[in-house]
């Protein structure tokens, strides 16, 4: 009885599964008449169920030949728009500038497309899986207007952090919020691209086309300033009569700031690294007035050169009415000394 019931569920299970009605976008007439051109973009394919596969893996497969395809569609949109705006590129003596900029995205890959919705089916008799997908052309245009405007505003935003960034004398970061530009550029670019396949009406306005430019013009400009900075990764020890102090550093960084140099904390990132050791001494004096002396060893290491091209040991000797005073103008005397002695390798 058990194994009778068995089969005749199974059979049954069968039996509907076999019944199941053929969806109607098996039709191409359906498709076009239901998804027109104008307002979608659609993929189709059909997958033969292989020896060794399963239908679930020949499904997969057969969804992403279909995705493939309406990607397909829409780069043949990018080169039909770029030929039909490339016809006549000169309007009443003006040079159209969204003309060449559809010419220049024909050749561009299309960023990823969002919102696809893809059904499939399975042929038992024909052993054979459909699959359709489609995308709203609207929906799409919206998306990515949204999205352009969210990274235009970002990139707004670190471009002004660079330019901030150079007048301080962060060089070494600005340089990395320039390639973070760069890349959030690109990205605006395949924005840009999918939006020129979608909208035939797009122009240099509803792109951003001026806005992106400059940032990129901008952008050009800046890193050749920064090309020119020298990076600098700093190794210090200052011992103030014991107590671990940043005296002649800060006051170093200061000075060679001035002088066009930017410091980085990667030492992979530095043209030349410099290494300081100070410790200070008390030499002479009395109750009113005394003399300290800041000792000082001091190497540069130009990285590119893979070489130490300069080191000395320098002594600084200064006064004041305490000891920890005289200390520490004779520890900022010496660094006054050493950017004398630093600017004929780093310049």
């Amino acid at each position: 009885m058990k194994k009778a019931a068995f089969f005749i569920v199974f059979l049954t299970a069968w039996l509907a599964l076999s019944a199941q009605t053929a969806p109607d976008w098996l039709e191409g007439d359906w498709r076009k008449m239901m998804y027109p051109d104008t307002n979608f973009f659609t993929g189709f394919s059909e997958y033969i169920v292989e020896q060794g596969k399963t239908i679930q893996q020949c499904t997969e497969q057969a969804k992403m030949q279909a995705q493939a395809d309406l990607v397909g569609q829409i780069r043949l949109n990018i080169q039909s728009q770029t030929q039909s705006k490339t016809v006549a590129q000169t309007v009443n003596g003006h040079y159209n500038e969204a003309e060449s900029f559809a010419n220049q995205t024909a050749t561009q890959t299309t960023a990823e497309i969002v919102g696809m919705n893809t059904e499939t089916y399975f042929d038992r008799q024909e052993k054979t899986v459909y699959a359709f997908t489609y995308v709203n052309k609207h929906e799409l245009i919206g998306y990515y207007k949204v999205h352009l405007s969210l990274h235009l505003q970002q990139a707004e935003s670190i471009i002004k952090t660079a330019e901030q960034l150079e007048i301080a004398g962060e060089k070494a970061k600005a340089r990395k919020q320039c390639e973070d530009i760069l890349s959030l550029l690109e990205k605006i670019r395949s924005i840009q691209d999918v939006l020129i396949a979608l909208n035939g009406t797009a122009n240099t306005t509803t792109l951003k086309v001026p806005e992106t430019g400059q940032m990129r013009q901008n952008i050009t400009q800046m890193q050749a300033r920064l090309a020119q900075a020298v990076y600098l990764y700093v190794e210090s020890n200052e011992s103030l009569f014991g107590q671990r102090v940043d005296i002649t550093t800060n006051k170093l960084k200061g000075e060679l700031t001035v002088n066009g140099c930017s410091f980085v904390d990667n030492v992979s990132e530095a043209d030349f690294v410099l290494k300081i050791n100070v410790t200070t001494r008390n030499v002479e004096g009395n109750s009113d007035f005394v003399f300290c002396y800041a000792d000082t060893i001091v190497s540069l290491f130009d990285t590119r050169k893979q070489k130490t091209v300069y080191s000395d040991s320098i002594s600084e000797k200064s006064g004041s009415n305490s000891q920890d005073k005289a200390a520490r103008k004779a520890m900022e005397n010496v660094a006054t000394k050493i950017v004398e002695k630093l600017k004929t390798w780093i310049n």
